[in-house]
């Protein structure tokens, strides 16, 4: 499996962009799917989730502003970004979760906020 975050760039703040993650063979089984970010030196932070039944769930950073969606529980996988903020700036990545701790991550798409 494996899973690849794309849509990423260089936006002004208060500019909207949207991430896509692209599922490559078979997660079926999985719990969810989860956008995650992360910045430099950070711990990485679930940003939104979304269950395989379709319950969704954001950061308090981004309620509002963030939407995550899909086409089937397997993907593809969306994140539509509004109201991009500096602080938003991260290295973005998609999962696929299995459990608590376990699943598959893409390689990250960067996202960078300035004026």
């Amino acid at each position: 499996v494996q899973l690849q975050a794309s849509g990423g760039g260089t936006v002004q703040p208060g500019s909207p962009l949207k991430l896509t993650c692209t599922v490559f063979g078979s997660i079926y089984s999985a719990d969810g799917m989860g956008w995650h970010r992360q910045v430099s030196g950070d711990e990485r932070e679930m940003v939104a989730y979304i269950s395989y039944e379709g319950h969704t769930k954001y950061a308090n950073s981004v309620k509002g502003r963030f939407t995550i969606s899909r086409d089937t529980p397997e993907g593809p996988l969306y994140l539509q970004m509004n109201d991009l903020q500096p602080e938003d700036t991260a290295r973005y990545y998609c999962k696929a979760h299995y459990g608590e701790r376990n699943g598959y991550w893409g390689q990250g798409t960067q996202v960078t906020v300035s004026s």
